[in-house]
């Protein structure tokens, strides 16, 4: 697929691959209304300008769109439109130990709990150690530290997830 395909794409069509790069509404309308677009940098920047722009609830509608870390049952079944590429993005977990897999599990909760979304991390890259490490790290922060930082984590995961769109 290419930039052509994408500025040419219906709103219907535009709306659910969109969707499946970022769960925030508001930033997909963006996209689609920002269109065409006239190279892939500025598909990009334009990604990143809607997105530092929209407000919290927005973010948690994005975040809301995502399986948690290690949550098997929800890689298989929540979102089946994403399920692929959160997988690829995860696979990182798949070769964990059972202690760590709990430890995740556990973390997330206690994520949750904190902070009221679930931890949002590009997985991409990580093993399970790293992503578990990063998790105990960031239940140490203030909730507003936090929110930034899942904020420009989901914006790294859009970027992925735009280039996969692409590929």
């Amino acid at each position: 697929m290419d930039l052509t395909t994408i500025n040419s794409w219906n709103e219907e069509t535009a709306r659910e691959a969109l969707t499946r790069c970022c769960g925030s509404g508001r930033w997909v309308d963006e996209m689609i209304h920002r269109r065409p677009f006239a190279t892939i940098e500025e598909l990009y920047q334009r990604s990143d300008d809607i997105w530092f722009s929209l407000n919290g609830e927005d973010w948690l509608e994005a975040f809301s769109h995502h399986p948690k870390i290690g949550g098997k049952d929800s890689l298989r079944a929540k979102f089946a439109s994403t399920s692929q590429w959160s997988a690829g993005e995860q696979a990182g977990v798949q070769a964990a130990s059972e202690e760590v897999l709990d430890k995740l599990a556990e973390g997330n909760d206690a994520y949750e709990k904190r902070f009221g979304y679930i931890f949002i991390v590009c997985a991409t890259g990580k093993s399970a150690g790293q992503m578990l490490s990063l998790l105990q790290q960031r239940l140490n922060n203030d909730p507003e530290t936090e929110l930034h930082t899942a904020i420009r984590e989901q914006c790294k995961i859009t970027r992925i997830r735009l280039e996969k769109l692409l590929s």
